[in-house]
């Protein structure tokens, strides 16, 4: 039997750029995030779709790395998600960065918007994923990394690499 191609490549690696999958699941996937930002709570929330544009995500097409999220009138909503046109919806199709609506429940609207008073945090999507039939986005609460922060935690990360290097060198005899 023939091996089928992979599209893209696993989400390990260390070469830059290529096209990734997200996770086993995951539509999309906000690498970034945890990048840029350091990541103190997580909330799951619905997302209110049109027909082409859950079509479009079940292809595994969407684009989170500039979305961010805002609350506006006891309402949570998603600006900058990009889901491309899907090509069949010819005339019914959706407006690419669309705001989307979130769906949470009132008592975790209240709590973010409680948590966001406080100086410095944002709300940051950082998967969007179907469970069952609903798609669903992974927003987090979020403060911004200053420089000094991310070059403190990459110097910890080599220094960890290192160390398990000389482990794994010792005991290979």
């Amino acid at each position: 039997m023939a091996a089928k191609a992979k599209k893209g490549k696993k989400s390990g690696g260390s070469s830059k750029g290529g096209d990734r999958t997200p996770a086993s699941g995951d539509v999309a996937t906000n690498r970034k995030a945890g990048h840029k930002f350091e990541l103190l709570d997580r909330v799951e929330a619905g997302i209110a779709l049109k027909g082409s544009e859950v079509k479009s995500l079940r292809g595994g097409k969407a684009q989170l790395a500039d979305s961010y999220a805002l609350i506006e009138d006891g309402e949570v909503w998603l600006r900058n998600l990009h889901i491309p046109h899907y090509p069949p919806a010819t005339v019914n199709n959706h407006e690419p960065e669309r705001p989307r609506k979130l769906l949470l429940k009132r008592a975790e609207i209240e709590r973010l918007t409680g948590s966001l008073s406080r100086k410095g945090l944002t709300l940051i999507p950082t998967r969007i994923y179907f469970k069952g039939p609903r798609a669903k986005v992974e927003l987090a609460l979020a403060r911004g990394k200053e420089g000094r922060d991310r070059r403190r935690e990459i110097a910890a990360r080599d220094v960890r690499r290192d160390i398990e290097r000389e482990f794994k060198g010792r005991y290979r005899d």
